[in-house]
């Protein structure tokens, strides 16, 4: 599976929890607003102890769900070539509205077909399965139909759990010889007009100003990738005849690109700050996509006290590091060391490190030998720091890239020196993509029994043990624990809370843009340039609450896990059981390791 993840990416694109139910067994038929106090569905406590190795249920049903992700390929075939099914090469989604529109009767259509099977003839194990698949299809119901993500926000033609227009892997890997990778990249370019116009003809204007050069951003970078780069890929084709037939459908591809970003720039004069979601909406949003069931104020002080925490944190290891001055001062001290010989041979190093750790300290099973590359982002992917190509389940022998995206050039000398993290802040980078983050939560989804959990991995649930797993390394004694390696973990620790609290702000407390970017700088204690880089984020990915989110029900989830059973002795165990699920909403898979109910409980320290 691709994750054009995190820090995922959202361009790529790309993964907090309290104690609260989030299912109910009567409300199965009700695809139902949490605002309303009723809920989805309830994943009932595992009958068996093999949590998501247990025996599949009926034949009927595994065959409804192995025909649920044929269908789904169907409709997003963009979707289906990052997973691997390359008979889809080329195509490109119906975005029209009459597709789009027929797209959600067919995810209604296969909800309401999922919930005529009975809970008896599923079982326990069918049970959890049915709200994992309920989940996914709410996830898409809510872009869809309830915020019209199409209409209203570009974001949505680069969702890295859905359809995207990323050409990379017909670029970046190598799963057919060149000359077949240039006629599949060839029918895809013959299909970006089409898109485009589709596109054009959705999104409504005036727009956000946020999300307006997000657009011009993404597309713009396309139309100069597609002229630039591209070529260069398929440089060693011989045959004219592919050449020809490539370079026609590239020039198109790239012109209408350009027409688009134009378009978009048109309409700078006229944007707006109509970017939230709206209180009810948002909450909405979070049960829909997480079946976390909490209110804003319980949301937002969870999201308070966590940063409290990693503040107070950075106070401690600052007063170790640099004492005697001021927490920004200690903090850009740490900043300013940076990786020697730039960010992507440096990381390639931290790779090796992190890997080499992780096998001494037995704290999670690697399945395989796969690696990760590192890269530089390409231009039409850097809407953020880092994020991780990672091949789908249905790919053989592919590599994994993680790209690290340079300064934007367009800031002045000293904000393109300061976006640029120190070493240990970088670590934590290269923890959260790499090992043991992303690139390993997918190693193992990708080898999940159940094949929905290979192809279908939700947001927190990815995010959520990336952005965990730096704690994680950290409470293990990478580095030994070092004044600057703490702070390195808590820059991207008070990264994420800053997100957490600056969704909730701009969605649904009427937060400025601007108060968002001081926000990151004051109480994140983040660089000008990523400042405004994840303010506007913000805006047009309200989800990235997720990561925080994500890592607080993990967290809590281990300790309860453990207790009882070693506690850091099972850390290894408990880290494997909680991978082999794939990526379902988190609160599903503390039922099935908890043999309780489906809730969402976070890590909240005393």
């Amino acid at each position: 599976m691709q994750i054009n993840r995190s820090d995922v990416k959202p361009a790529f694109l790309a993964v907090l929890l309290f104690t609260l139910t989030a299912c109910q067994p009567s409300d199965s038929t009700e695809n139902a607003s949490p605002v309303s106090g009723k809920t989805s569905a309830t994943a009932e406590p595992a009958e068996d102890s093999g949590y998501a190795q247990a025996t599949e249920p009926a034949d009927s049903w595994s065959r409804f769900v192995n025909q649920y992700i044929e269908d789904y390929f169907v409709a997003h075939p963009a979707f289906a070539v990052v997973q691997g099914r390359h008979e889809y090469d080329g195509q490109l989604p119906d975005w029209s509205a009459q597709g789009l529109s027929g797209e959600i009767v067919r995810l209604h259509q296969a909800r309401a077909d999922a919930l005529d099977f009975s809970d008896e003839d599923l079982g326990a194990q069918g049970r959890y399965q049915r709200e994992y698949l309920l989940a996914v299809i709410d996830r898409m119901l809510f872009w869809l139909e309830k915020a019209e993500w199409p209409f209203v926000n570009p974001a949505f033609y680069f969702d890295w759990m859905s359809d995207s227009l990323d050409p990379s892997p017909y670029i970046a890997l190598n799963y057919a010889p060149l000359e077949e990778r240039i006629k599949s990249y060839t029918r895809y370019a013959q299909n970006i007009p089409g898109a485009v116009a589709q596109i054009r003809a959705n999104l409504r204007m005036p727009m956000a100003r946020t999300r307006l050069q997000y657009g011009i951003d993404s597309f713009g970078g396309f139309a100069d990738y597609f002229s630039t780069d591209v070529p260069l890929v398929f440089a060693a084709v011989e045959d004219e005849d592919l050449q020809t037939a490539f370079a026609a459908a590239n020039t198109a591809a790239a012109a209408a690109m350009t027409e688009l970003t134009d378009w978009l720039k048109s309409n700078l004069d006229t944007a707006t700050q109509d970017y939230a979601l709206g209180p009810e909406l948002f909450r909405q949003m979070i049960y829909d996509t997480e079946r976390v069931d909490v209110t804003l104020e319980e949301l937002e002080a969870i999201g308070r006290a966590d940063m409290k925490r990693n503040q107070l944190a950075l106070g401690e290891a600052c007063a170790e590091f640099a004492p005697g001055e001021s927490i920004r001062s200690c903090f850009s001290r740490m900043a300013n060391r940076k990786p020697p010989g730039g960010q992507v041979e440096t990381a390639r190093l931290q790779l090796e490190e992190t890997r080499a750790f992780l096998v001494e300290q037995d704290l999670v099973t690697i399945p395989g030998i796969e690696e990760a590359l590192v890269a530089e982002a390409p231009p039409y992917a850097r809407s953020n720091s880092a994020y991780i190509s990672i091949p789908g389940p249905f790919e053989k022998n592919q590599p994994s890239t993680y790209y690290i995206s340079p300064p934007n050039p367009a800031w002045s000398a000293e904000v393109q020196q300061a976006y640029i993290p120190g070493e240990s802040d970088l670590l934590f980078t290269s923890v959260h993509e790499v090992w043991p983050g992303h690139f390993l939560n997918f190693t193992h989804a990708n080898r999940a029994d159940w094949n929905f959990g290979r192809v279908f991995v939700t947001y927190a649930f990815g995010e959520g043990w990336a952005h965990y797993s730096e704690e994680m390394m950290l409470e293990a004694g990478l580095r030994g624990a070092s004044p600057e390696t703490r702070i390195g973990q808590l820059a991207n620790a008070l990264l994420r809370n800053a997100r957490f609290l600056s969704a909730i702000g701009l969605h649904a407390r009427g937060m400025t843009v601007e108060e968002a970017e001081k926000f990151f700088m004051e109480e994140g204690y983040q660089d000008q340039g990523t400042a405004e880089q994840q303010a506007a984020r913000g805006t047009y990915d309200p989800a990235y609450l997720n990561y925080t989110l994500g890592k607080l029900m993990i967290r809590q989830l281990r300790d309860d896990w453990v207790d009882g059973r070693g506690k850091r002795d099972a850390w290894r165990e408990f880290h494997d059981t909680f991978l082999s699920f794939g990526g379902p909403p988190i609160p599903l898979v503390r039922a099935r390791m908890m043999s309780g109910q489906a809730e969402s409980v976070f890590y909240q320290p005393e």
